[in-house]
């Protein structure tokens, strides 16, 4: 695949990126090297490798959900300035 300057000038305007004229000829080789590599990486034999989606194995970290009795509501309500048994009442702050 050839990256020509309309290419590079399409591309930039996608990403919202303004590129000099130098900075576009850069990129239009840059871009090339990259194109060409991927050409190189596809012609290697695959089968039988298993697909990762990453280097390093990936476990959960995260402790197991458990579930646990919330604290009673109208506890939580006794402190409130103007409960009506089910939610705090607060004053409107959006017209």
């Amino acid at each position: 695949m050839n990256i020509d300057t309309a290419m590079v000038e399409y591309i930039s305007e996608l990403s919202r990126l303004e590129l000099r004229c130098g900075e576009k000829q850069a990129m239009t080789a840059q871009l090339e090297q990259i194109i060409a590599y991927m050409e190189v990486l596809s012609k290697l034999d695959t089968q039988g490798v298993e697909p990762m989606s990453h280097v390093f194995p990936v476990k959960n970290v995260l402790r197991e959900d458990e579930v646990v009795p919330s604290q009673d509501r109208t506890e939580l309500l006794a402190g409130a300035p103007v409960p009506d048994g089910e939610a705090f009442l607060v004053p409107k702050a959006v017209d």
